[in-house]
């Protein structure tokens, strides 16, 4: 089968490399879309210390089901099916796991990480993440090139299960990346009338806002955002801050522009070498604000991102820049690096 397997720093290849077999405990998939993720990139061009080259990386997957191991037993499912794969999987032992909470297991092994990931023609979902339910069923009207805006949406909606978001809320996401525009859609879908997302990338933000005409944009290069913010709220500041982007300065401004009994989402995680942040925890005090973080997703947060897009509450074809073959998965994480597309999905 054709596979892009992941060498090294910047080194990823097209090969053709033996079809995996199906144990009896697994399940086959014939992947048909991996989309690129953030991490993707990061991987390509930093590395990542669960992924051991050679490796096949990509977890925003979609596929059909071509095998089903004998002594599996998953009713939700046949082959032929249209599915999506959940990306952590826990160890399923200890205490988190035992509440559902895989992506936060101390020993996740993830989908596209430690396992091999969607950048092939087929796929094997391991005994772990089958005995956790991990192959999901796409709803019949959601075509395999939507699906693969599952994922991270998934993660979007992880995020928010925390900020209780109401329709009255002024909301204000940083970050002008697919992800920042996933998080604001799901707001417009709850309700929101006033949604802002902050970029001091602001010509790219003009440029993908153009698909959510509803979303306020605001330039950071010709503003100060907190007396902006203030005065579109009339000086109480933002119920909700969402931080959907890797920056220092977001999180210490999403502070200075909460209001009273404000939720924030510091979505973004920072880099491990420069995480330490210096924040005025009386503002936290005085005003009880919440903070939130917010890692990956779980099988709930993927049923309810497949709801919302079969649904039309959210239009992942509104994501989906271009897709590409797999031959070209080099010219996309580049493309995706650039910050001149949305999101590129790969056909295998």
């Amino acid at each position: 089968m054709k596979a892009a397997i992941l060498y090294g720093i910047e080194d990823i290849r097209i090969e053709e490399i033996e079809e995996p077999v199906c144990g009896e405990n697994e399940i086959k998939i014939k992947v048909e879309y991996c989309a690129i993720c953030g991490t993707d990139v990061r991987i390509f061009y930093s590395g990542h210390k669960k992924v051991i080259p050679p490796a096949i990386i990509g977890h925003e997957i979609t596929g059909i089901v071509y095998e089903i191991g004998k002594n599996v037993y998953y009713p939700e499912i046949k082959v032929g099916d249209k599915v999506t794969i959940v990306t952590s999987i826990g160890c399923g032992k200890c205490k988190i796991c035992k509440n559902g909470f895989y992506n936060l297991c101390p020993d996740t092994k993830a989908i596209g990480y430690y396992y091999k990931g969607g950048f092939a023609e087929y796929l094997i979902v391991p005994e772990p993440a089958v005995k956790q339910k991990a192959v999901l069923k796409l709803p019949e009207n959601l075509s395999l090139l939507e699906g693969t805006i599952i994922e991270p949406l998934s993660c979007c909606i992880n995020g928010q299960n925390y900020l209780n978001i109401k329709e009255d809320d002024f909301v204000v996401i940083f970050g002008g990346g697919p992800i920042g525009f996933m998080h604001a859609c799901l707001c417009k879908a709850i309700g929101c009338k006033r949604v802002v997302i902050v970029d001091p990338a602001y010509d790219r933000l003009i440029k993908f806002g153009k698909n959510f005409p509803d979303i306020i944009l605001l330039d950071l290069n010709k503003i100060n955002l907190k007396d902006e913010i203030m005065k579109m709220t009339d000086g109480f500041g933002a119920d909700v801050v969402i931080t959907a982007c890797p920056s220092k300065k977001a999180q210490i401004d999403a502070l200075e522009i909460i209001g009273s009994k404000g939720r924030i989402s510091f979505f973004g995680g920072l880099p491990k070498d420069d995480s330490i942040i210096q924040i005025d925890s009386n503002i936290i005090h005085y005003k009880e604000i919440s903070i939130f973080g917010a890692f990956a997703s779980n099988r709930n947060d993927y049923i309810k991102a497949g709801e919302l897009i079969s649904s039309g509450k959210i239009s992942a074809k509104n994501f989906i820049t271009d897709v590409i073959p797999i031959e070209n998965i080099k010219e996309g994480i580049k493309r995706i690096k650039s910050g001149d597309v949305l999101k590129i999905v790969v056909k295998t």
